[in-house]
């Protein structure tokens, strides 16, 4: 097999914007090809590891195999607040994955994702930095997202839902 080339650190910057871009271009595949690039140079970068769970949250709907490989990043943010909001991140695309799915067990299994999102975004919240309110949105999206897709669900799972 061919030898992967490494990153220059000095390039880390102009790659960290290719992520973004690729990403807006719909290709996450490229965009996450990069981020382990220069997480191969600097494994601990915090831009990198965002710009791949993001990566990798973009290509759940066809691949719901990449919410393991998800989680496994977002285990390595180390800020209470990024683990709470990526986490909450990764539940919410999941969901909104299964529900293109449009089979039984999938729309059940997406309201448990998004009941998952909710608590994430519900610890991140307080921990948010000030003038982000990065969770309070993408909590506001979850619920709304919840009415648009009424399942029966069981009486103790609504009641949860309700206090979070």
């Amino acid at each position: 097999m061919t030898q992967l080339k490494p990153l220059s650190p000095a390039a880390i910057p102009g790659a960290l914007a290719k992520v973004e871009r690729y990403r807006l271009l719909g290709e996450p595949g490229e965009a996450e090809s990069i981020c382990l690039d220069i997480l191969g140079v600097d494994p601990g970068n915090r831009e990198a590891l965002i710009g791949l769970i993001l990566a990798l949250t973009d290509q759940f709907a066809g691949e719901l195999s990449r919410v393991n490989r998800a989680t496994e990043v977002w285990s390595e943010l180390t800020d209470e607040y990024e683990r709470a909001y990526y986490g909450g991140l990764i539940c919410e695309r999941k969901a909104k994955a299964l529900l293109r799915e449009n089979t039984i067990g999938s729309t059940r299994a997406a309201v448990l994702a998004l009941k998952e999102a909710l608590a994430c975004y519900a610890r991140a919240e307080p921990l948010r930095p000030p003038d982000n309110d990065e969770a309070i949105l993408r909590w506001n999206a979850c619920v709304r997202l919840l009415e648009r897709y009424p399942v029966e669900i069981a009486q103790e799972d609504r009641e949860t839902l309700m206090l979070e």
